[in-house]
């Protein structure tokens, strides 16, 4: 799996609104949050619709990102997992508060290879493998001890072996179109850049917004 870490090519003067490669300035941005951030700098949240149109957001976590796109991951059985697959697109947002910047991006999302989603789920901690399988994400649940009771018997099921993915969690990947990162300034003058792009395999172009 390709690691958090992108390689960059040298950003010009010190100044992000010069920058050509919207992948660039996000890994040059994430760095700088891992460093800051005292909690989860690879929290996002992100946005789907149901089948009326209606929004829905939540929180996530970032667990891989390079040229391809955004990788996170789900139960695709969950309110969140059938929104991206029936609407084939999202929006997401990174804001690192302790440096007052954000990160919008929005774009088409797919599954990612079946190779990629094993190799990840075999490096989760065994009680959130087994968790995997135990959730019945976004459904109704009666309560706490019928949660424990599931992993319980899962728990046993797998035992001290191997615990194989479930057919219904994997990852999805936003292949942005649309990158816009934000800083702000006082007296909320802020800089603000948008990279858009039509399709993913195109090129990116770029232009500064008002505040």
């Amino acid at each position: 799996m390709t690691d958090l870490k992108h390689p960059r090519e040298e950003l010009t003067k010190g100044d992000f609104t010069e920058v050509k490669n919207p992948f660039d300035l996000f890994c040059e941005w994430f760095e700088d949050a891992k460093n800051a951030e005292p909690n989860d700098p690879n929290a996002l949240s992100l946005a789907t619709v149901d089948e009326t149109g209606l929004p829905n957001v939540r929180m996530v976590l970032l667990k891989e990102v390079d040229e391809r796109g955004f990788v996170f991951y789900t139960n695709f059985e969950s309110a969140k997992g059938r929104e991206l697959l029936s609407a084939g697109k999202a929006a997401m947002c990174f804001h690192w508060k302790s440096l007052r910047r954000q990160v919008r991006i929005r774009g088409p999302v797919s599954q990612v290879s079946d190779e990629e989603a094993d190799e990840y789920y075999r490096s989760r901690p065994r009680g959130s493998r087994i968790g995997a399988w135990a959730s019945k994400q976004s459904r109704p649940l009666e309560s706490r001890f019928a949660l424990e009771k599931e992993v319980a018997r899962y728990t046993a099921k797998f035992g001290v072996g191997e615990i194989p993915r479930p057919e219904h969690w994997s990852g999805m990947r936003l292949a942005p179109t649309s990158i816009e990162f934000w800083h702000d300034r006082s007296f909320r003058l802020h800089d603000r850049v948008l990279f858009t792009r039509t399709a993913p395999d195109q090129p990116w172009s770029k232009e500064r917004l008002y505040p």
